[in-house]
């Protein structure tokens, strides 16, 4: 801690304890004692932990409970707003990604897809539809359509490893997207899926890639839980 920084010391604390808690030293079920306990080893204040630890408590990552103490539940996955995929991300913050394959199937474009990847309406796509975990918890409810006969999707290998990683391995080189970002409620599927209750705030994501071709390589339609994801901007003024 510094003490001579105008920062108050609850919020240096309470930034230390959210680093480490995105980098996974704190990960999500460890206990942090209780308040005596860390405000003697940090040589501070009683009040200045209350409030650092009610500062996350506040933010959703840590929760307290009655007769074991205070909890990590997880951290907030913040991802920047770029051609990347949500496994690389994850990946990248030590949020050890897992997913869970739930259709892996060919059918049949309607419009919108059609109109997406700039295909013919009825014209044959693949289907993935995917669960992404984070530290064994779900982030988000992932829907790629893929024209049929751009790569092999393999059911095994997409439980290891994200789309994108797949495509670059098949020589396809990611150039592009056209991407949209909305926010809902989520229905009782959606929440019973996301372990959140329904009407519980959604991020929406749709997103059209394209190679170095020009060619449309997948549209997604994504849902992630507002309280585990946030999209990240960078805003730059024009000259």
């Amino acid at each position: 801690m510094d003490r001579s920084s105008p920062v108050p010391l609850y919020f240096q604390l309470a930034q230390q304890l959210e680093a480490a808690i995105e980098n996974g030293k704190l990960a999500p079920g460890s206990l942090l004692g209780n308040e005596i306990e860390l405000a003697g080893r940090l040589g501070l204040s009683r009040p200045t932990v209350r409030q650092a630890i009610q500062s996350l408590v506040d933010k959703g990552l840590l929760v307290r409970r009655r007769g074991i103490g205070t909890q990590v539940v997880h951290s907030q996955v913040k991802r920047p707003l770029e051609l990347s995929s949500l496994y690389d991300d994850l990946e990248a913050a030590g949020q050890k990604p897992a997913t869970r394959v739930l259709r892996n199937v060919i059918t049949q474009a309607d419009a919108e897809i059609a109109a997406a990847l700039g295909i013919a309406e009825g014209a044959e796509v693949v289907l993935v539809e995917r669960l992404r975990l984070a530290h064994g918890e779900p982030v988000a409810h992932l829907r790629n359509h893929i024209p049929a006969g751009l790569l092999e999707l393999e059911t095994a290998r997409l439980e290891e490893t994200g789309l994108y990683r797949m495509m670059r391995s098949a020589g396809i080189t990611l150039h592009s997207a056209r991407q949209a970002v909305g926010a809902r409620a989520a229905t009782a599927e959606e929440a019973a899926r996301l372990d959140e209750p329904e009407g519980a705030p959604l991020l929406t994501m749709e997103r059209t890639t394209f190679d170095d071709t020009g060619r449309a390589v997948e549209f997604g339609s994504h849902v992630y839980r507002a309280s585990r994801y946030a999209f990240e901007f960078q805003l730059l003024v024009r000259p």
